[in-house]
């Protein structure tokens, strides 16, 4: 059976449009604030929106999602109030939500532990980028159980064995990683970069969105030609980083405009994929 995630996807793909897929910390700038981001996205055409769990040490993140989880780590933010977060806006978002997290965290709950407390609070998928796949056994089941889906990366180094592993695994959607590096490190050879996420496209039995390097709305454009979807993140959190209070969300809601438009939309025409089953905190 289709995943939300996946159908958002190919129903995006169904209009020969790419998905839009930002990201947001969790607690960036504040909570309350993160929150409304959220719903602006969603209002704005987001067709799935990843939740960044912020994290001390986040491995896989450049210095912008660093930055941004360092501001939310100081103001409080906890994997509990992060998952809170997601869970608050239940019935309130039209698109399904993805949780990024690190594999020491899912452990700290228990694997089971944090699948439920994850599905509870209408989380449709986790991304663990540092969850080697062969030893991913055991949280796929427990995130099977709680109707999650795991969803891995691939890269430009990735072999064909490996390549064929994380196909049978991933679900909802398959993140290509555009650069070889951290989140926010600008790709070149867009030419280059199509045909490598052609190639994988080819061999990928769910969607893929390709992340890592996004810096415009042009990029993503580029992007779209090879990709079912297109991941966002540093640009956006770097806008509201150097935006004023007033008008953070009034700049993230244009920006989104203009990806959503890059992206091939002549409206923000989907599937409703809001959660119908209650949620408890």
């Amino acid at each position: 059976m289709s995943s939300r995630i996946r159908a958002a996807i190919e129903h995006r793909s169904s209009m020969g449009e790419g998905a839009f897929l930002p990201f947001v910390t969790a607690g960036f700038p504040d909570a309350e604030t993160c929150r409304e981001s959220i719903l602006t996205l969603d209002r704005e055409g987001a067709d799935v929106v990843e939740v960044g769990i912020p994290h001390s040490d986040p491995l896989a993140d450049g210095p912008v999602i660093q930055m941004s989880s360092a501001v939310a780590l100081e103001g409080g933010m906890t994997p509990d109030g992060a998952l809170n977060l997601v869970g608050s806006l239940s019935g309130e978002v039209s698109c399904p939500l993805v949780v990024m997290t690190y594999y020491n965290l899912v452990l700290s709950y228990g694997l089971d532990g944090f699948a439920r407390r994850a599905g509870k609070a209408g989380v449709g998928g986790v991304i663990i980028p540092d969850l080697p796949p062969e030893e991913a056994v055991e949280w796929k089941e427990a995130a099977s159980g709680s109707g999650l889906d795991t969803i891995f990366m691939v890269a430009p180094t990735t072999t064909e064995p490996r390549m064929k592993l994380i196909d049978r695994l991933t679900a909802g959607f398959l993140y290509y990683v555009n650069v070889c590096g951290t989140t926010g490190k600008s790709f070149d050879n867009a030419a280059g970069v199509r045909e490598r996420i052609a190639a994988v496209r080819e061999r990928s039995s769910v969607p893929v969105a390709a992340g890592f390097g996004v810096s415009s709305p042009e990029d993503a454009t580029l992007l779209a030609t090879a990709a079912d979807g297109v991941v966002v993140g540093s640009l956006l959190l770097r806008r509201m980083a150097e935006a004023d209070e007033e008008s953070r969300l009034r700049e993230l809601a244009a920006l989104a405009r203009r990806f959503r438009r890059a992206l091939g939309a002549e409206s923000i025409e989907r599937l409703d994929y809001t959660p119908t089953r209650e949620v408890r905190q």
